[in-house]
């Protein structure tokens, strides 16, 4: 077959394409990716003009919609540039291949101090093998993409149309109704319309609640250590964040007790079931504890679930001890899904839900559908229950095996975790420090310090297990290890 260009440009192309009509890719991606190829080899120069959409369908045998929507691909990917009345060409590009540049990833650049901001900022980009160690994600290959990729398809061949229009305020109802069933099967007493609200994962869900609740000036309690991303968020909207010690057990309630006592807090935000980044879980005495303590002391109590679902079975949740009375309870589906999928969930009594349903309206309007509608989709079709357990049991495998070789380096763990998927180890010395020094190396590690509201030293790290399958990571550590402790650090830049 040949393609020839149009008249007066330059010389025919090449004819080496043939389309694939049972092929595993679209006739429109075969084209598409042709075209690219011969672009980004210089095989068709800048200013050539593409054959008109007509002559390219009859020289190649596909429809005039295959070509259209192939060059609308190559317009997208910059490749390509549409001029009116006078067809398509390849573009000019100032510095060669464009997908080059892009895939280029500069490494980790050294800070002067690893603080929250850096950690973000690194965690959310491509990096080196190491970065496992500070990540919060699990591998692509330890879940299963396929499973959401085939929910997705199937969302797409029914919906259809109810993926053009605005959703409900208060979420996809049907996703409502299966996670009301699940909640109520472990004993939180959620109705669909009445204690439920869907929000873009547990981040915009926690962030709801202190926009609804808290005030400049109020106090919140949160754990010490704990998740470090909401100690900035608190800050914003003016409250004083104070830390309350967490054990194996849970919180320290004399203290919490206390603290309450004293301060007169709006919330208390803590991780029932797997704490991160302990990895423990609320043991019973100390959930009837923080209820109390909430009840006697007139304060809420925001439970985060993130990681819930890690939890082998029978974790103590207080949103079923406190049937949604004084407990928010807040969860999510991304952690074990993809962190793509942005489906979290906040349940809570009718009296805060509705003002945080109107909040999400004011703020977003409504959470996107189509990411519900996939894990509705998920949900319903039973995949979900092995799926956890699959995962489960692969977290629990590389967690083990994460503790003896961080022993085995010299690192000591307290309190080994019941469950989850990170490890809170003690490196003998000061943390901030050998994160940095991981980074020169182009590892991330995330230190103890960002895990505590008052951001004092810590020797403690935490490590995701992923990081059992890095050789990269597991050798940057035998080497820090090895170094003296009062080696001077790296460049700072």
């Amino acid at each position: 077959m040949t393609v020839a260009l149009e008249p007066a440009v330059s010389p025919q192309l090449p004819a080496d394409w043939q389309p694939v009509r049972e092929g595993d890719a679209t006739l429109v991606t075969q084209l598409a990716d042709d075209l690219a190829r011969r672009i980004d080899e210089q095989g068709l120069r800048p200013g050539t003009r593409l054959p008109s959409i007509r002559r390219m369908a009859e020289q190649s045998g596909v429809s005039r919609f295959t070509v259209v929507e192939a060059y609308d691909r190559l317009v997208a990917r910059g490749l390509v540039q549409s001029r009116r009345g006078a067809g398509f060409f390849v573009r000019a590009r100032s510095s060669g291949s464009l997908a080059p540049a892009l895939a280029a990833s500069p490494g980790l650049a050294v800070p002067a101090r690893v603080d929250v901001t850096w950690l973000l900022r690194s965690m959310f980009r491509d990096t080196t093998p190491g970065s496992p160690g500070g990540a919060g994600l699990l591998p692509a290959d330890w879940l299963d993409p396929e499973m959401v990729a085939g929910a997705i398809r199937a969302v797409g061949r029914s919906a259809r149309a109810n993926l053009v229009s605005y959703g409900r305020q208060q979420g996809f109802l049907p996703l409502r109704q299966q996670i009301a069933s699940m909640l109520q099967g472990d004993g939180v007493p959620a109705h669909p319309e009445h204690h439920l609200l869907t929000t873009n994962g547990v981040t915009h869900g926690l962030d709801l609640i202190a926009r609804h609740l808290v005030k400049p000036g109020d106090t919140v309690l949160v754990e010490d250590p704990a998740w470090f991303v909401f100690f900035g968020r608190l800050a914003t909207f003016g409250a004083r964040v104070i830390g309350v010690p967490r054990g194996p057990d849970g919180p320290d309630l004399g203290l919490l007790e206390r603290l309450a006592a004293e301060h007169k807090p709006k919330l208390f935000i803590i991780n029932g079931a797997v704490h991160n980044p302990t990895g423990h879980t609320l043991s019973a005495g100390a959930a009837y504890g923080v209820l109390r303590l909430a009840e006697r002391h007139d304060f809420i109590v925001v439970e985060d679930d993130t990681y819930g679902e890690m939890h082998p079975g029978g974790a103590m949740r207080l949103a079923a001890l406190d049937r949604l009375n004084r407990v928010i309870l807040v969860g999510g589906f991304s952690k074990m899904l993809a962190a793509s999928l942005r489906v979290g969930y906040v349940a809570a009594h009718a009296d805060i839900l509705q003002p945080l349903a109107d909040l999400k309206m004011l703020a977003g309007l409504t959470t996107p559908e189509l990411g519900e509608r996939v894990v509705h989709r998920i949900l319903v079709d039973g995949q979900y229950r092995r799926h956890l357990d699959r995962v489960r049991a692969k977290v629990d495998e590389a967690r083990r095996a994460c503790l003896r070789r961080l022993q085995a380096l010299g690192f000591a763990v307290p309190h080994e975790p019941y469950a989850g998927m990170f490890v809170w180890a003690d490196c003998g010395r000061d943390s901030e420090i050998l994160a940095r020094q991981a980074a020169d190396r182009g590892m991330l590690l995330a230190p103890g310090t960002l895990f505590s509201p008052t951001q004092q030293p810590s020797t403690m790290l935490r490590f995701s297990v992923a990081m059992i399958d890095s050789p990269e990571a597991w050798r940057i550590l035998a080497d820090l290890m090895t170094e003296p402790a009062g080696k001077p650090g790296p460049t700072i830049l």
